[in-house]
């Protein structure tokens, strides 16, 4: 036989404004999430690459232009521009400045790497981003500052340096101030290198801020535009590059060899061979001018100025001589019998 218990009451019915005490509840909840949800910044990765290339690039074009302004004078006085030259590149990367970052435009070494100066203090402020790459550009006060820093203070330190050397205050005993401010002056420059090779190493690190001027203005370099791929040539720079390195190798191995002895080593290669033997006897075979003062060689006995031959034989104590490839041990003054002079005197 089945018996049935009386069920418990049930439980009241909420009242109708209980949503309203859970929605007064839940509501600072809701803005902490949101809040914390909407300052949360998305971690970016700029290229280092992209930004020390960006730096390059602006430095080869300031040497374009610089080389471009300088052919305009190339008709007057010579060494003119010399002791201007802080003056002309001050005035070169202000021309840059104004044309790119006062307008906010990107420079065109920047340009060129798809970055842009980004105010790095206005993103934390608002931290409202999307794809980590928004933000607004520079201030009127940073650019400001940017022009006086990069600009007026490369100036003012090239042209203070400049005039030290030239009064040397470094050597200057009698004058204790100068040799003080010059003190002060490697003091300040040491400490500055120091700073920029720490600012290196943290850039290495978290990608931000090439230089200390980036960092105190809080200025950060980020792309242009998310979805552009890196598509820039290098093939013209690793030319320049080529040819520069081999100009300089050129440079440094010229003046240590010897047209003579190149020549003489060449000479039985050559094809046209019966010319050499058919030259005039009578001009110098260095100089290709008649011979002032003609000595000859012996014992080939061909006809040279004195001074070209007695050059050749004292840089060269294997000297040959230019026509015949004969070793030359002795020279003697055309038309003389006893005079006789070995080019080891």
């Amino acid at each position: 036989m089945i018996s049935f218990r009386s069920s418990p009451s049930t439980a009241p019915p909420p009242r109708e404004d209980a949503w309203i005490t859970s929605y007064q509840k839940l509501l600072p909840h809701w803005h902490s999430v949101s809040l914390s949800h909407q300052h949360s910044t998305l971690p970016i990765s700029i290229s280092r690459v992209n930004q020390f290339d960006a730096a390059r690039l602006d430095i080869e074009m300031s040497a374009m232009l610089k080389e471009q302004l300088v052919k305009v004078f190339s008709l007057m006085k010579p060494g003119m521009l010399f002791q201007y030259e802080p003056e002309l590149d001050a005035f070169l990367e202000f021309l840059i400045w104004r044309f790119s970052i006062w307008v906010d435009k990107p420079t065109p070494g920047i340009a060129l790497m798809n970055l842009r100066y980004r105010d790095e203090r206005a993103v934390e402020i608002r931290e409202n981003v999307r794809t980590g790459l928004e933000g607004p550009g520079l201030t009127v006060a940073q650019k400001m500052w940017y022009c006086i820093a990069a600009v007026g203070g490369q100036y003012v330190w090239a042209r203070l340096q400049s005039f030290s050397a030239f009064r040397r205050w470094g050597d200057s005993e009698q004058r204790p101030l100068a040799r003080r401010v010059w003190g002060l002056m490697q003091r300040i420059e040491g400490l500055y290198k120091a700073a920029s090779f720490g600012n290196l190493l943290l850039f290495l690190y978290t990608g931000r801020y090439r230089n200390l001027i980036e960092r105190a203005l809080r200025a950060r370099l980020v792309y242009e535009s998310p979805n552009m791929n890196r598509a820039v040539s290098f093939e013209y720079m690793n030319r320049q590059l080529v040819w520069n390195e081999f100009s300089e190798m050129l440079l440094l191995l010229l003046p240590l060899l010897n047209s003579s002895t190149v020549k003489s080593v060449l000479h039985p290669f050559s094809k046209n061979k019966s010319s050499s033997s058919t030259e005039d006897d009578s001009t110098c075979p260095i100089c290709r001018a008649s011979p002032t003062t003609p000595y000859l060689a012996l014992p080939c006995q061909h006809r040279y100025c004195y001074y070209c031959l007695r050059t050749r034989c004292a840089a060269a104590p294997s000297f040959r001589c230019s026509r015949c490839s004969e070793p030359v041990v002795a020279m003697q003054r055309h038309g003389s019998i006893v005079e006789h002079k070995t080019h080891n005197q």
